[in-house]
């Protein structure tokens, strides 16, 4: 990979373009309102730059699209599974896999086979829809993030890590009966894309062998943590990131991928276990619930697409594009002192809005308001990752805050340039200098799981 002083070479080209529509703050504010103030209720036309997620909304490669018209449309045995399955078991080396139509659909059926009332998913975080999956069975999730992924300002390499003597004082006092399995989530989302160590992998790995209890990794950004391995770890150096991802799997008893993440896909995800009477119990689900075992609720031009990002993915020229252009945004807000997740992860920014918004206390939401400031100003739309996507209430009714409030601003792969990017650091440099004049909200609409979809707020008054 090529590199001419800081400016970061796209390794592709771009040959089909959409427009964007640009608005006026006075328009934005008018959809801001619309939109009962939560960026999720607003519509795509209407956003300026989209970093609201970075699943499913990533550009495909011509290879792909070529995959996508060879797709073998058969409602049993596809073609275009035994493609998909023959790359999912080279990086994984699971011998069962099962196709989905999205790593949710993944861990519905996963955690209503494990989980239950009584039960204990651990991990090092789970994401909202995991950590939703896993309470609809009745079970419950409990994250055990290092001490390093507590402290946002703080430059380590590896701030995705499980605590591992968290971990096994937990399972001593709870027992190893309830505690049905270990979910490692890599790269961490819910604490800035941070990394998981090789050594960390390997240590959680020997803790669930001696307690006999599953181990595996949710890996819809496995090759982005394989890449910081091979950056950040010693003795890595010269691996391919296809074998270190072999080597981090190899330590697991399963996995659950969303597609939409790591593998360029606009849909899909997958299921990888080892253990045979497991996948006999998962696949019978996954008939009820998605489809038949070889396509799992995807069209055959979807698992083509699947099986050809899963290879691009690996490519380490890509790889090295994808973390500098996360970096460079983190280092133009260094400039100006904004307050971020250090360092910056693999897939997006998370700005520090308890720090960010100091002025806005906790109850009133941060997050949100710095998400909705950015919205206002630019156009930008984020997701707040705090107390409204995982804050709880106390028996009288007082929100019990998460230890992070965040902004998640997750960039699309392949999709936007240098120069958009320069524009979103523009901006939130710009509300950072205006901070003071946003306010905070209150919640006025919620549902009862996953709330930060379709909450409804208004703004708190000076």
């Amino acid at each position: 990979m090529f590199f001419r002083m800081n400016t970061i070479i796209e390794p592709f080209k771009i040959k089909t373009v959409e427009p964007i529509y640009f608005t006026t703050r006075d328009e934005r504010a008018h959809i801001l309102r619309q939109a009962h103030y939560n960026p999720f209720l607003i519509k795509a036309r209407d956003v300026i730059i989209d970093l609201l997620t970075d699943s499913g909304t990533s550009a495909m490669s011509s290879e792909q699209w070529a995959g996508v018209m060879r797709g073998d449309e058969s409602y049993a045995g596809s073609d275009s599974f035994f493609r998909f399955e023959e790359v999912v078991k080279q990086i994984t080396g699971m011998p069962f896999i099962i196709p989905t139509h999205q790593g949710r659909a993944s861990e519905k059926i996963l955690f209503t086979i494990v989980g239950g009332i009584g039960k204990y998913v651990l991990s090092n975080t789970l994401f909202d829809t995991t950590r939703a999956n896993v309470e609809f069975s009745g079970a419950e999730g409990v994250d055990f993030r290092c001490t390093e992924g507590m402290d946002p300002a703080l430059d380590a390499p590896f701030k995705g890590n499980l605590d591992i003597s968290a971990l096994q004082s937990f399972i001593v006092d709870k027992g190893i009966a309830d505690s049905s399995m270990v979910m490692l989530t890599v790269t961490n989302n819910s604490g800035g894309g941070q990394p998981v160590s090789m050594r960390n992998i390997r240590e959680v790995s020997a803790l669930c062998k001696q307690y006999q209890i599953p181990l595996f990794i949710d890996a819809s950004r496995f090759a982005e943590n394989a890449y910081f391995i091979k950056l950040r770890e010693a003795g890595y150096e010269t691996k391919s990131i296809l074998e270190i991802a072999q080597e981090m799997f190899s330590h697991t008893d399963g996995c659950i991928m969303s597609a939409k993440k790591d593998a360029f896909a606009n849909i899909g995800g997958f299921i990888g276990i080892r253990d045979e009477q497991l996948a006999e119990k998962c696949k019978n689900l996954l008939i009820m619930t998605e489809g038949f075992l070889t396509y799992g609720g995807l069209a055959g031009r979807d698992l083509e697409a699947i099986a050809i990002g899963l290879r691009e993915v690996m490519e380490e020229d890509y790889l090295t594009y994808r973390i500098r252009s996360i970096k460079y945004i983190g280092d133009k807000l260094d400039v100006f002192g904004i307050p971020y997740i250090k360092p910056t992860g693999g897939h997006a920014v998370y700005l520090d809005a308890k720090r960010f918004m100091d002025h806005i206390p906790v109850c009133q939401y941060p997050g949100q308001a710095l998400s909705n400031a950015l919205y206002l100003e630019g156009g930008i739309r984020g997701v707040e990752i705090g107390s409204v996507m995982f804050g709880k209430y106390a028996i009288d009714g007082s929100l019990i805050p998460p230890s992070m409030e965040l902004v998640r601003l997750a960039i699309p792969r392949r999709v936007y340039t240098q120069s958009h990017i320069d524009y979103v650091a523009e901006v939130i440099v710009e509300v950072y200098k205006k901070r003071r004049e946003f306010n905070g909200y209150q919640i006025i609409f919620e549902s009862p799981s996953l709330r930060h979809f379709t909450a409804r707020f208004d703004p708190v008054l000076f």
